[in-house]
């Protein structure tokens, strides 16, 4: 083979090489969007992360008992790096009813339900309640919007993913 012809060749081979790479890099790009949600086990009273789409209440730390819900975590002032000023705003758990049937939705074996209806069956509270508030009374509405105002500092917290 020609020299030119090797030169072209070597050329072709790098610029297909270097395509590769950025195309790999497109391909594991973070698009923010985290695969993980913090929970929060209620009988160690720990927090700990695990799937977004888990339902819950769901298995704990500590045994097999689902005592663990979702848990709604903010960092004031919108910095989530700053780990130490995380606060859990309120608990989200589903009814056993609805559990159930978001997983038959899952798995293709039924439509889903209504929001309204859907809402009715969603419950939260804060950390220090002790009483659970279906999200769509007045008290679930509140405690689900209650921390969505702006600090000193004018910025609005951010809520934090693991």
């Amino acid at each position: 083979m020609k020299k030119p012809h090797l030169i072209k060749l070597a050329l072709a081979l790098l610029l297909l090489g270097c395509a590769g790479i950025l195309f790999a890099r497109f391909l594991r790009r973070d698009d923010g969007v985290s695969e993980k949600t913090f929970f929060y086990d209620l009988s160690e009273r720990k927090l700990f992360a695990a799937a977004r789409e888990a339902i819950p209440p769901i298995r704990g730390i500590n045994d097999a008992g689902e005592d663990a819900v979702r848990a709604i975590v903010i960092a004031p002032g919108g910095d989530e790096d700053h780990e130490g000023e995380r606060k859990i705003v309120y608990l989200e758990k589903y009814a056993p009813g609805l559990k159930q049937h978001i997983e038959k939705v899952r798995a293709g074996q039924a439509d889903p339900l209504p929001t309204r209806v859907q809402n009715s069956m969603r419950f939260v509270k804060r950390v220090e309640d002790a009483e659970w508030h279906a999200v769509n009374s007045p008290e679930g509405q509140q405690i689900m919007t209650e921390w969505q105002v702006a600090g000193p500092d004018g910025e609005f917290p951010a809520v934090c993913v693991p």
